[in-house]
């Protein structure tokens, strides 16, 4: 496993954090695994006593990403998680204490070990809580003030963490915080929730951070299995045009103009996305007032009319298909061929 660089013009990474208990490493570890299979790039493990901490070194064995060990309350187990080969800990200094917390940074700059300083609501240092209140302004001053004190104990793989579960005060305090300093950004939006509220906030949260050009890594927290976690971040950086994780589906929503069979298409492309050799953007639309030019603006895309469509390929039209029932299967193989074509490879089998 290379070292992973976060900030500096790198890609932004997706993180998550697994839901299992770490004392159980065979279960932690098969689900770090679902979520290498995902795309997950980061994965942190709670670790809330010494036999948590002392399952460590099994896992770390097993994983090819980075291990984050997850820390409350004992500075204790940061040092044998350190000790165990993680590659990064998460504490948070308004729990742990400052004295442990410079203990805990001695430690990671001896051992080549980073560090992510999270700071939430519930974690203020005292004098900013006093002097600002529960505010963006108190995050960013404990998260600040924390940062130098532990720099002067050497370490300098710093990422700062600034998170609350209400969306307007997250985002305020990132934009300060971005412009007050050049450590690499853990975005997130805390205890998000559930189904689409949680996806919502989170996207809102993220994207309207990542828009702005501040983040270098995030995680959607999310009541949720993990992988989904990965999947919605992964969404949020392909819709900003920031990375490329896998093909998508460009689709109108019907309406009254439609006279093709919209959902039934789109639903048996995507249900194809994931035997292409290479990511496109996919067009399938309805009628002919927005069809053409979303189909133009994409790798492949179908303008649907009545009885059939027209096929675009990178701008130009190159097909036009009258027979309703063949016209998905020839959509279908351009968007093979310019698959092919993407990954410079032939088609097998193409025609």
């Amino acid at each position: 496993m290379g070292a992973l660089v976060l900030g500096g013009g790198q890609p932004i990474r997706v993180q998550s954090m697994t839901k299992t208990d770490t004392r159980d490493h065979e279960s932690t570890v098969a689900q770090i695994h679902c979520l290498e299979a995902a795309g997950c790039e980061l994965v942190r493990v709670a670790v809330p006593d010494e036999a948590a901490a002392r399952a460590l070194p099994k896992i770390r064995a097993q994983v090819r990403i980075p291990l984050v060990a997850d820390i409350h309350f004992n500075h204790r187990l940061a040092l044998l998680a350190i000790d165990a080969g993680v590659d990064k800990v998460r504490i948070n200094p308004g729990n742990l204490g400052v004295a442990e917390s410079r203990e805990v940074a001695r430690a990671c700059a001896s051992n080549g070990v980073a560090m992510r300083i999270g700071v939430n609501m519930g974690s203020l240092d005292a004098e900013a809580e006093r002097r600002y209140g529960r505010t963006a302004q108190a995050l960013v001053e404990s998260a600040l003030l924390y940062a130098s004190l532990l720099e002067e104990e050497g370490l300098s793989a710093i990422v700062l963490s600034l998170k609350s579960s209400d969306v307007p005060r997250t985002l305020e305090a990132y934009r300060q915080v971005a412009s007050r300093c050049d450590y690499p950004l853990h975005l997130g939006v805390t205890e998000a929730g559930s189904g689409t509220a949680g996806v919502v906030k989170s996207a809102l949260g993220i994207g309207c951070l990542l828009a702005c050009g501040v983040g270098d890594t995030l995680r959607v927290s999310l009541t949720a299995p993990p992988e989904e976690e990965v999947r919605v971040g992964q969404e949020i950086l392909q819709s900003l045009g920031l990375r490329v994780f896998s093909s998508e589906v460009i689709s109108c929503p019907a309406c009254g103009r439609t006279e093709a069979e919209i959902e039934r298409l789109v639903e048996k492309a995507r249900a194809l996305l994931p035997s292409l050799p290479a990511p496109l953007r996919i067009a399938i639309m309805g009628c002919a007032v927005n069809g053409p030019g979303e189909a133009r603006e994409c790798d492949v895309g179908l303008a649907c009319g009545k009885r059939g469509g027209v096929i675009f390929k990178k701008g130009m039209p190159v097909e036009v298909v009258h027979d309703g029932e063949e016209l998905f299967n020839r959509f279908w193989k351009h968007v093979l061929d310019c698959a092919w074509e993407g990954a410079g490879s032939p088609r097998p089998g193409g025609d």
